[in-house]
Order: structure tokens, then sequence, then C-alpha cells
């Protein structure tokens, strides 16, 4: 049976309805369960001048999904969208949508959950706090989470995600330090497969403070928190300048890199494969990707919006999926997975 991806349409305004109209005409092997307003979908094809099959989501299971089908959970708009007009209005659509995938997921109905982008200045214009989908699938699960945005050649995750940058250094404890590491760390094993993964970390300031000349973040924070989780036999190198940590003779020396912040690693990331990047969100008790890019008001209603990454992120979940899957039968034959947790006693 195809395994049950749930997706999320975003802001109703912006690109993600077209996204998830250009996901339903691939031929990905997924049972593709639409989380949104029938009629936002059916207009949204209509733009594309894409032909779109709606089927109220059952639960049940099949075997083969025609290109240009979506099964949909129905969760109706407050008001009409306007492409590249948000309406604060449907700030409690977008929310309702998010807390059904990650309900879903929890409850083992979704595989997982791709999410479309959303326009968090519109949540917030109607009164209610909103910092991102990360921030509020944490809150949901109650768990410690951390983003990562990966391409099929390079892994960041961050040690701080939206942030003004005068607030990052006050962010950056040791506690939340070890405490991202770990997360890191485990995810690497449980959801990539890497039995031992080797973790570069950054440094927040120029040439990794110089030696204290530069900044002490690295030496007071930074540094004696690798020295702890190395000793655990974690295999983490740094803390490593940002401005060469990406050379290709650096690469082969890593799995992963931990940036201390939004705007240091994410760059060159996005300026090598912004089509192929997934944003993913680790430490959730169930599988999250996205997009790698905002809601693009001024393409919405065109019809031209490239579903690249959502296409990206939609195979990313099923890879991860299925490795779940795999992991959990191997589990349940008595099969070692070949990692210890944490690498801590």
């Amino acid at each position: 049976m195809l395994p049950r991806l749930a997706l999320t349409a975003g802001e109703p305004a912006g690109i993600g309805p077209e996204l998830l109209v250009r996901l339903a005409a691939t031929s990905l092997a997924a049972n593709f369960i639409a989380i949104t307003d029938r009629g936002l979908l059916a207009r949204a094809a209509e733009r594309c001048g894409a032909s779109l099959q709606l089927t109220d989501d059952d639960g049940a299971d099949i075997e083969v999904r025609p290109a240009g089908s979506l099964r949909i959970r129905h969760i109706p708009l407050a008001a009409q969208e306007v492409p590249g007009r948000p309406d604060p209005r449907n700030a409690s659509h977008v929310l309702a949508t998010l807390s059904e995938a990650a309900q879903g997921c929890m409850e083992r109905r979704y595989a997982a959950v791709v999410t479309a982008p959303l326009q968090k200045a519109s949540i917030n214009d109607a009164g209610i706090p909103f910092s991102g989908h990360t921030e509020f699938f944490a809150a949901l699960a109650q768990t410690d989470v951390v983003m990562m945005l990966a391409s099929p050649e390079l892994r960041v995750a961050l040690a701080t995600t939206h942030l003004p940058l005068h607030a990052v250094s006050a962010a950056i404890d040791a506690a939340s330090l070890e405490r991202t590491l770990c997360i890191v760390y485990d995810e690497l094993c449980a959801k990539f497969g890497y039995p031992d993964p080797r973790i570069a970390v950054l440094g927040l300031n120029p040439h990794a403070g110089e030696n204290g000349h530069l900044g002490r973040e690295e030496i007071d924070t930074i540094t004696p928190v690798l020295e702890k989780l190395r000793q655990r036999g974690m295999r983490l190198l740094g803390p490593l300048p940002a401005d060469t940590a990406f050379v290709p003779t650096q690469r082969q020396h890593y799995d992963a890199v931990l940036a201390m912040y939004h705007d240091q690693a994410l760059p060159v990331l996005k300026s090598e494969a912004f089509d192929r990047t997934v944003n993913l969100t680790l430490g959730l008790p169930f599988i999250r990707t996205s997009v790698d890019h905002g809601t693009a008001l001024d393409l919405a209603g065109s019809g031209k919006a490239d579903p690249s990454s959502l296409i990206a992120a939609a195979k990313m979940a099923l890879d991860l999926a299925a490795r779940a899957e795999s992991s959990i039968a191997r589990d349940a034959n008595g099969e070692d997975q070949g990692h210890n947790s944490r690498k801590s006693s």
C-alpha cells in the first residue's frame, strides 16, 4: 500500500495551493492527503490550467494513485483567497491544517507531513503569536527540535533559528548547544542511517573567535560543550571558521554542519541547490519536511511557481518514512539498529 503523506497548503494567498496541484500531477508513489480547503485547490488547479481530481479522504489505503489526483481532508477557509493578498481572517484555517497534520502523524494516520510555505506576518496580524512551522510543531509535540536544511550534497542544522542577529549570542548557552547537538546526532543515526555521524560545528565569530581576539563565545561556551560530547564518543569537528568550512576539501570530513545562526550557512546551501533543498524538523515524534522558500506572493495566482522544492520535500519524506518502517521491522525482529543513541551511558 502507498504511504499516506499529509500535505498542507500553507498561506492560501501564496503559491502553496498551486504547488500542491503540481505535486499531484507527478507520478510519485504516495497516497497524498491534502489538508486544506477543497475550493482553494480547485481554484488553484484552474489557475494552473491543470486537471485535478479531488476525493474525500476516508482513511483507506490505496495501491495506486492516478497522476493528477489528491485525497482531501476539507478544512474550510474563513474568507476566499485573493492571490498575493494574505488575509488574517484565514490564520485560524492555516493553524487548523497544521494541527490536523501533526495530530494525524502522531496517531499514525499519516506517515509524514509535507508543508507548503506560510505567511507568518498574516498569522501575527490576526493577533495569534506565531514564529514558524518549526516552533509550532515543537510546541504541539512538547519536544525540543532542531531546524535542518538538506540538499543531496549538504546538510545544515541550526543552533538558533528566527532570531535577530543581536540576540543570537545570548541564545547560545551550554545547555541548549548540547541539547541541539544530541538531537542532530540522534536524528542522523535514526533518520538518515549514519551509524557514527561526523558533525562540523561552526564558530559564532569571524575566524571562530581567533583565540578570543574576535569574541569569546568559542572559548567560553562552544569548545567546552564539544569536548564534553567528544568524551561520550561523538565525532565533532570545530569550532570551525564559517568562511572556510564549506570548501570541498573540508566537506569530505563531515556528514552535517551545525551553524550558529540562520544566515551563517543557509546562503551557501541555497545558492548551490535552491530547487533541491528541503527544510526538515529534527526531534519531532514524526517526519516533517518542507520547501526551502517563502510564499512568493508576487507569483501567486500566475500558475508559474516552480514546484521543485516541494517535490524534493515529498521525496525526502517518502525516503525517511520508508527507512522508519524498515527500522520498526528490524526492531520487531530483534535486529541491532547499528548505533548507540547519543553515545551516552
